[in-house]
């Protein structure tokens, strides 16, 4: 029988990080192995010899690296990607004074100031500015990105937004999973009821018929949605084949952790006032927690998630960058920074959370490990041990990205 055909070989790595954790070994690592690629998928890890003797290379292009780490590519598992203008001086003016004081100077704030300067803003522009960000997101690791809507608060601009996200994933390389979040919060301009029979009716439908959206998420907290109100949205959603996320327990703790556990929702997202019986409901229900260190840190947020507890109670977690304009946090290598040193992640949790955890916060069974049959998605980084992704403070270590077996070489940039 013909050797299966190799169209990519990369070899030389220091070491390979496949997140397929083992004995002794939550990283899976391994010394001296090279990947083949075939196609858009990973055809085998292994030593250079043993590829030779089961494969056939002699068409292959042989990527030959003087070191460095191989690790899957990041997904960023929660961001509000598209949205028009900027809240900097909000956020600025918030480093010495009160929210009350910011309001008192005339400076917009808040989700309403975004939606009102995202309705301002032409889709064209929406999506340059998004496609910016993603090409900076992408140089720093990320091959796989969530993006809800949510700026729009009404039927046609959060459609819009959503399409913003549908053209971004096929023109650039980064892949795009799109979020339906009309259950941002409330327009200004139309009542309660009247806008949730719109997220029902019209929103939700309209995301679905047009494959617009793999999920429904709800933005669950006092003020906000209620745990009743949210579980109508995601029923509704889930009715239409949008699967449940949620934001829930950021503020306060309204009841939407029993709500999510319960549908089951993919994931449960910030968690700072989730109870430790809600984290072991959300362990039995297999609900992804997405943890975001950098908006905590943002915001200086009062009462930080509890991340060790969760891990406790055997809760599977992410972690994101929660880009937004309330977080400008474009790498998840800073992410796992935070994590490490402000939330008590170990550097291989962080990077699991990164990876492998955030793929399942996405519900994608294909991508964040590398293994044979996975998408080749990977990272070079350019250090000497994989503790220096957190070690090395403010520093972009990424020196290629291969995105579905495609090499998108940095190095001569970086020289």
């Amino acid at each position: 029988m013909p050797k299966p055909r190799i169209d990519l070989l990369i070899s030389g790595a220091g070491e390979v990080l496949t997140c397929v954790p083992g004995a002794g070994n939550a990283l899976g690592r391994k010394a001296g192995a090279a990947v083949a690629i075939a196609g858009e998928c990973i055809a085998a890890i292994a030593s250079r010899a043993e590829l030779e003797c089961n494969w056939d290379l002699s068409g292959a292009r042989v990527l030959e690296l003087r070191g460095g780490i191989l690790a899957p590519g990041f997904v960023d598992c929660h961001t509000h990607l598209v949205f028009g203008g900027s809240r900097a001086a909000e956020y600025a003016a918030r480093m010495t004074r009160t929210a009350a004081e910011v309001k008192a100077m005339g400076i917009p704030t808040g989700i309403q100031a975004t939606v009102s300067m995202t309705r301002a803003v032409s889709r064209g522009e929406l999506a340059f500015n998004a496609r910016e960000i993603l090409t900076r997101m992408f140089r720093a690791g990320t091959t796989t990105l969530e993006s809800k809507s949510g700026y729009g608060l009404s039927a046609q601009k959060e459609m819009e937004l959503l399409e913003v996200n549908r053209d971004l994933d096929g023109s650039q390389p980064v892949d795009i999973v799109s979020t339906l979040l009309g259950a941002h919060d409330f327009p200004l301009d139309q009542g309660r009821s009247e806008y949730i029979d719109s997220i029902i009716t019209e929103m939700i439908p309209q995301a679905a018929a047009g494959s617009l959206a793999s999920f429904c998420d709800v933005y669950c907290d006092e003020g906000y949605y209620t745990a009743e109100e949210s579980r109508r949205i995601l029923e509704a959603g889930l009715r239409h084949g949008l699967k449940a996320k949620i934001h829930v327990d950021a503020y306060a703790n309204v009841g939407g952790s029993k709500v999510a556990a319960e549908l089951p929702a993919v994931s449960a997202d910030h968690l700072n006032y989730t109870s430790r019986a809600e984290m072991a409901a959300y362990a039995k229900a297999g609900t992804v927690g997405v943890l975001m260190p950098g908006l905590d840190f943002a915001v200086r947020h009062p009462h930080p998630y509890d991340a060790r507890a969760m891990i406790e109670e055997g809760m599977t977690l992410a972690l994101a960058t929660d880009f937004c304009p309330a977080c400008w946090m474009e790498s998840m290598q800073t992410v796992m920074q935070l994590a490490c040193r402000v939330s008590g992640f170990s550097p291989e949790e962080a990077l699991l959370a990164s990876t492998s955890g955030a793929a399942r916060a996405l519900a994608l069974e294909d991508r964040g490990t590398l293994a044979p049959g996975m998408l080749a998605d990977l990272q070079l980084w350019d250090i000497p041990c994989y503790e220096d992704i957190v070690y090395r403070l403010g520093n972009n270590a990424v020196a290629l990205v291969v995105k579905r077996g495609r090499v998108h070489d940095f190095r001569e940039v970086r020289q």
